[in-house]
């Protein structure tokens, strides 16, 4: 078993809180069960916690950026505060390496947090979350939604009924 991660990022939407399609209004951020209790435990435990989420609706002029910037405000209120923000701002035309899953983030919140990709940890409840960890040299832990694919959670090495049974395994637990 490897060593436990000194970080964890978390996909936003559908991990945190609660999935509203392209949400510019900070008024309809609500965390998902449990998210609150594990950031505070993986504080509490010195971990640093950070986000890494794909808003394509900047690149798609469906969102503007301060729309995206006063839901994360409001998510960092909730649940915050975090200590590395990433956010791709493109739509996966655009082709970049940012937006997962391509490792551009991961690789960019683990240098800001002074880590090695390999020590740090992604959670999410999509392929393209545990995809973008596995591209970064990071593990991935897929907890899945309902709108995970059947795939999406066959291909994933580590899956996870939710965020806590997430953490406990990347720190042995089953």
């Amino acid at each position: 078993m490897p060593s436990p991660p000194r970080a964890v990022l978390f996909d936003r939407d559908g991990t945190l809180i609660v999935d509203v399609p392209y949400n510019g209004d900070p008024e309809l951020v609500q965390a998902v069960p449990g998210a609150a209790d594990v950031l505070a435990r993986l504080r509490r435990d010195g971990i640093p916690v950070g986000v890494v989420t794909n808003q394509s609706g900047i690149g798609r002029g469906l969102l503007s950026a301060g729309q995206v910037e006063a839901v994360n405000a409001a998510v960092d209120a909730l649940l915050g505060p975090f200590d590395v923000w990433e956010i791709c701002p493109h739509t996966p035309e655009r082709g970049c390496i940012c937006r997962k899953p391509m490792p551009g983030m991961v690789l960019r919140a683990a240098r800001r947090l002074g880590l090695d990709p390999a020590e740090v940890a992604v959670i999410g409840d999509i392929g393209a979350d545990v995809q973008a960890a596995a591209a970064a040299g990071a593990r991935g832990v897929l907890v899945p939604t309902a709108v995970t694919r059947p795939a999406e959670t066959a291909a994933a090495d580590l899956v996870a009924a939710d965020l806590r049974k997430a953490v406990d395994l990347l720190w042995g637990g089953a």
